[in-house]
C-alpha cells in the first residue's frame, strides 16, 4: 500500500479535527494534512492551486454543517471546478447527521465516494487513507 501524500479535512469542529489530526499524525497516514474550517476556504485553496497537483489532495474528509460555506455548497462549487483538475480526488462526506435525506443527497453526487457517520474509527480511517 502507498501512503496518501495530501489529505484535506474540511470541518469546523475544533475538537473533532484535533482528534482526527492526532490519529493521522500518530499513525503517519499521510504526508501533508491541511485543515479548513469551512468550504469557502477549501475552495479558495483549490482555486489557487488548481494547476499544482502536488498541492491538491487525494482525499477530502468533508463535513456537512459548517458556517460560511457548508459541505453541500462546497460540493456544488467543486463540481464546477472538477473538469479543470487533473488529479483524482476522493471525497468522503463525514457527518454526525443520521438524517436519511442527507445520506440520499450525498449519494446524488458522483463525486462523493461514501457517506460516513462520525466518529470515524481508527481502523476505518486507516482504510480510507490507503491507496492500492
Amino acid at each position: 500500500m502507498k501512503k496518501i501524500d495530501t489529505a484535506y479535512i474540511i470541518d469546523d469542529s475544533h475538537i473533532y479535527v484535533f482528534g482526527l489530526s492526532k490519529i493521522i499524525e500518530t499513525y503517519k497516514l499521510c504526508n501533508n494534512l491541511l485543515v479548513f474550517e469551512d468550504g469557502e476556504k477549501a475552495i479558495r485553496h483549490i482555486l489557487e492551486n488548481i494547476h499544482d497537483d502536488s498541492a491538491l489532495p487525494e482525499i477530502i474528509l468533508l463535513d456537512i454543517n459548517m458556517p460560511v460555506m457548508n459541505g453541500w455548497d462546497f460540493l456544488n462549487e467543486f463540481v464546477k471546478l472538477k473538469e479543470s483538475i487533473s488529479k483524482d480526488i476522493t471525497i468522503y462526506m463525514v457527518s454526525s447527521s443520521i438524517d436519511p435525506e442527507d445520506l440520499e443527497r450525498a449519494k446524488s453526487y458522483k463525486e462523493v465516494s461514501e457517506y460516513i457517520t462520525k466518529p470515524i474509527s481508527i481502523s476505518r480511517l486507516k482504510d480510507l487513507l490507503k491507496v492500492a
